[in-house]
């Protein structure tokens, strides 16, 4: 649903380009995945044949470089996919996840055997990605988490088990985070990537969430996992780093779904108060309606251009993560506002799964949870005072 009527400040930072991508990329989700979406929510995941068809357009790894796959486009073409989905309030596929988060990993600290070996198979959607870091008793504390790889020979053997795993039911490649030994908390972790198909690799029951449904999530459980040495990325140990340098991007992605998603509800609301009256007179013309969305429609334009400046800064590789956190933290909180706000305009019918207000308000309360919580963003923002 999109209103017209609801402008925003231009937006500096995309070229011609950018804008023939998003056009190409908002008519493949309107065709491959709006009509479908609602079975995908019902079922909890997408079929892979949706990343198949995302694989052959081209909008997936578009990050990569071509000899990998991809498009070798800049993390603005990312932003584009990550907006047209949110704009259009689909919670699945998990692309931004695959392409953004787990392909990174290996194109930055992978050995160019390991690129060739899966970087062009994500990018055509034949391999799905899934980072893994969540345990049950570790969240974004990651140096509590107790699964292990530790070698024996020419291979790891890893136990443990892993929760929240978006991508969890139908992941083909696992990027999974594991301590080398069984010591205690420490920032000694290694980095490898599983192949789902490994003897010992099992998934839980995909989770019946409140929002995300589309999103396939679950448990992960490896049990004596038997991983080539020639499966780890970088060296045993010291993933921690690496960790560290990726998280600022992945948070900022957070940020642009969580302002594109803002914009979206603004024009579902602005729409639908329009057509929608109370004593015969239509909600928009209440001053209570116009106020609200005045003070939202403002508040999406200064997330914006706080969102817009980080990406400039994270394309030109000088984002800072304490900002990234603010970006995350900031932008995620005010997506909480701007969708309350918006629901009880609609009023009622705002509380019906078939309105998109409704889901979106569902889906956007983890966003203040998933890639480190806000309370710890806002630990990393306050150790830079």
């Amino acid at each position: 649903m999109r209103n017209p009527a609801v402008t925003m400040l231009s937006r500096t930072i995309f070229s011609e380009e950018h804008a023939a991508f998003r056009d190409a990329a908002r008519k493949f989700f309107e065709r491959e995945v709006v009509p479908h979406h609602r079975a995908w929510e019902k079922a909890g995941v997408a079929p892979k044949s949706v990343w198949l068809k995302a694989g052959e357009q081209g909008l997936l790894c578009v990050n990569m470089p071509e000899e990998y796959g991809g498009l070798g486009a800049d993390r603005l073409t990312s932003a584009v996919l990550i907006e047209e989905q949110a704009k259009l309030g689909l919670s699945g596929p998990g692309f931004s996840t695959h392409s953004d988060i787990v392909a990174p990993y290996i194109l930055h600290y992978g050995t160019e055997a390991q690129k060739q070996r899966w970087l062009p198979k994500m990018a055509s959607g034949k391999l799905i990605g899934a980072i893994v870091l969540t345990e049950p008793s570790a969240g974004s504390d990651l140096k509590a988490i107790r699964t292990t790889a530790i070698r024996e020979g020419d291979h790891l053997v890893l136990n443990g088990q892993k929760t929240f795993i978006t991508n969890g039911q139908c992941a083909d490649l696992l990027l999974v985070a594991a301590k080398p030994n069984t010591a205690g908390r420490s920032k000694e972790i290694t980095l490898l990537v599983v192949e789902a198909s490994l003897p010992g690799v099992s998934r839980g029951q995909n989770f019946e969430k409140i929002g995300m449904k589309a999103q396939d999530t679950c448990e992960l459980y490896f049990d004596n996992v038997k991983v080539p040495l020639n499966c780890v990325l970088g060296e045993e140990g010291k993933g921690f780093p690496m960790l560290g340098h990726e998280l600022a991007w992945e948070r900022l992605q957070i940020a642009i779904g969580a302002v594109a998603t803002s914009a979206a509800a603004l024009e579902w609301t602005s729409a639908y108060t329009k057509e929608r009256k109370a004593f015969g007179t239509p909600v928009s013309e209440f001053q209570n309606t116009r106020f609200k969305l005045a003070e939202v429609k403002t508040e999406i334009e200064i997330a914006q251009v706080f969102v817009d400046r980080c990406l400039a800064e994270c394309n030109a590789e000088t984002l800072d993560p304490a900002v990234a956190a603010m970006a995350k933290y900031w932008c995620t909180e005010l997506m909480g506002r701007v969708l309350d706000t918006c629901l009880q305009l609609h009023g009622g019918y705002g509380y019906m799964w078939e309105y998109p207000i409704a889901r979106a308000y569902a889906d956007a309360r983890v966003h203040r949870i998933y890639g480190g919580s806000n309370e710890i963003m806002r630990e990393l923002i306050a150790r830079t005072l």
